[in-house]
Order: structure tokens, then C-alpha cells, then sequence
């Protein structure tokens, strides 16, 4: 089994991590409420989907 001849620094280790990053959802404006919603979803207030009423609230 192979072994590495040095330790990892944590320099290097940390600029490996670097790119390990939580996404933030695209979220845009419903054009009914204006409220926020992830795109592509059914607006959680209002109900709406692409201007038709989808969820009786």
C-alpha cells in the first residue's frame, strides 16, 4: 500500500477544501405575490405556477 513520503500541510489542504461550498437554491420573484420562491416551484403563499392557480390556499 502506497504512503505518502510528507505530511499534507495545512496550506495545501485547506486550498484543496476551498471548493467544498454549501449552493444557494436560485430563488427568484413570484410574479403573483412577489414573494420569493425557489424557480421552477410552485409559489408556497400564493399557489400559483406560470400565472395559473395550482394550490387552493
Amino acid at each position: 500500500m502506497a504512503v505518502p513520503f510528507r505530511r499534507t500541510s495545512k496550506t495545501a489542504k485547506r486550498k484543496r477544501r476551498t471548493h467544498y461550498k454549501l449552493q444557494v437554491p436560485g430563488m427568484v420573484a413570484c410574479p403573483n405575490c412577489g414573494e420569493l420562491k425557489i424557480a421552477h416551484r410552485v409559489c408556497k403563499v400564493c399557489g400559483t405556477y406560470k400565472g395559473n392557480q395550482v394550490v387552493n390556499n
